[in-house]
């Protein structure tokens, strides 16, 4: 009997929360609620995932985008911002490609990972870029001129610029955190930097209200801020 209120008091079941949440939160969320079940990839991904009916209780994106489409379709409940990051560009441990700043990127010579078109990471590189490329007077077409392959979350960025697969790469400075000085950065002119914000909502199909809805207040409240500030991220 004993048990049986105590679990009625925890939100009353087994049931494991379930969180769709964009790569670059993995650690943060992992730490703050050892509880849930977190599927980590890219916010675009995981917002098709939503669109087509998956079991998520609530959607954390790294940017406003794909939560607003989301509400806008009905299909969660108010979005809320909850972390800022910040761009950087990376080189592997030791800078082989002798990469230097986004002037390096109009070599053809370099190698660049980047996360594809609708992925956060991406979207803010493109902007990073057509910025870059306009303020030096270059048509867009022709900038920038290195190599480039597209990842479909920033993880898979990191992964290639750590392993040396690729010369530089575009993450936000929580992933060089994480990399254990397999990467350094370089820090993006603060003119050209984009805004990164992220936002979570709960999912209005889920069938455990009560324990999405203190999810999102454990991100929002004292105990997430201090997590987030912990691992780097700043606070709206």
């Amino acid at each position: 009997m004993l048990a049986a209120l105590l679990a009625a008091g925890c939100g009353g079941s087994k049931h494991k929360l379930t969180v769709y949440a964009a790569s670059s939160l993995t650690g943060v969320f992992q730490r703050l609620d050892p509880r849930a079940r977190f599927d980590f990839a890219g916010s675009n991904l995981l917002a098709v995932q939503v669109e087509q009916g998956a079991r998520a209780d609530v959607y954390a994106a790294a940017s406003p985008k794909s939560p607003r489409r989301l509400f806008g379709e009905g299909l969660v409940y108010r979005p809320r911002d909850f972390a800022t990051n910040t761009l950087v560009l990376i080189v592997p441990a030791g800078n082989p490609g002798h990469v230097t700043g986004l002037g390096s990127l109009m070599r053809s010579d370099v190698k660049l990972a980047r996360g594809a078109k609708g992925v956060p990471a991406g979207d803010y590189a493109t902007t990073v870029l057509a910025r870059w490329c306009r303020s030096v007077v270059l048509p867009t077409g022709r900038c920038p001129r290195a190599r480039t392959s597209e990842e479909q979350d920033v993880k898979g960025v990191l992964a290639k610029v750590a392993l040396g697969e690729a010369d530089a790469g575009f993450v936000y400075s929580t992933d060089v955190r994480v990399a254990e000085g397999k990467v350094a950065a370089i820090p993006i002119p603060k003119r050209l930097e984009p805004t990164v914000r992220y936002e979570l909502a709960v999912v209005r199909s889920t069938k455990h209200r009560r324990r999405a809805d203190e999810f999102v207040g454990l991100v929002l409240g004292p105990k997430g801020r201090a997590a987030l500030r912990r691992a780097g991220f700043g606070l709206p």
